[in-house]
């Protein structure tokens, strides 16, 4: 099973991801942990990305590449894969489709966790962290009695800088307006499952492994 996750923030693809991992033996690349990992252990790539985080620009897409193509060489990879994070947009999905395709392990499917913009507002406008416990709560989501047990123990219900409406609503206009050609780029090729988001995890893994046995 090689899959792509694609999906909008706080449309529950990363929990989507982690799910079909457990169930499947797959591993998930996460291309952030890849990073994150590479620039630790001082590999090669991971030199060339912390130079250029260093200097404040992006990390290029053939490091990205090179370090997915590094991570599928792993036994534990042999199952297959869940890619949660990447591609972002066109010029990456085929750059994507070409590495794959050099090292015979070309995509089975492209799932797409879809919401609608306004639930994605609350979900990721509502979020909050209990001072007391470190829990994540929702203001517009989780049970009432949650959010009081938190501020009756003298807890406070905080909320990140950067959940604020105006930069959420920013960050999802920039990712239709990337992804929306990735989208029609794997519905073209025939490899897009469509699922809705919405609703309870479970309800959503149902939808998520139901498309894929289409």
């Amino acid at each position: 099973m090689r899959i792509v996750f694609l999906g909008a923030p706080g449309s529950g693809k990363g929990t989507q991801a982690q799910r079909l991992m457990a169930e499947h033996g797959t591993v998930q690349l996460s291309t952030g942990d890849l990073l994150r990992e590479a620039v630790a252990a001082g590999t090669p790539l991971g030199v060339r990305a912390k130079a250029a985080m260093d200097a404040g620009e992006l990390v290029s897409d053939d490091i990205v590449l090179g370090m997915i193509r590094d991570r599928l060489k792993r036994d534990d990879a042999a199952a297959g894969f869940v890619l949660d994070g990447f591609p972002r947009n066109l010029a990456q999905a085929r750059a994507l489709e070409g590495m794959l395709a050099e090292i015979g392990r070309p995509l089975d499917a492209a799932v797409l966790i879809d919401v609608d913009f306004d639930i994605l507002l609350k979900r990721l406008t509502g979020r909050r962290t209990c001072s007391l416990t470190g829990k994540l709560l929702n203001i517009h989501f989780s049970p009432q009695a949650e959010l009081d047990a938190c501020t009756r123990a003298g807890g406070q219900l905080i909320q990140r800088v950067d959940d604020n409406e105006d930069t959420i609503g920013n960050r999802l206009k920039v990712y239709r307006s990337q992804t929306e050609p990735v989208v029609d780029y794997y519905r073209k090729a025939g490899l897009l499952r469509e699922v809705s988001g919405e609703g309870a995890v479970d309800e959503v893994y149902a939808r998520v492994t139901a498309a894929l046995r289409r």
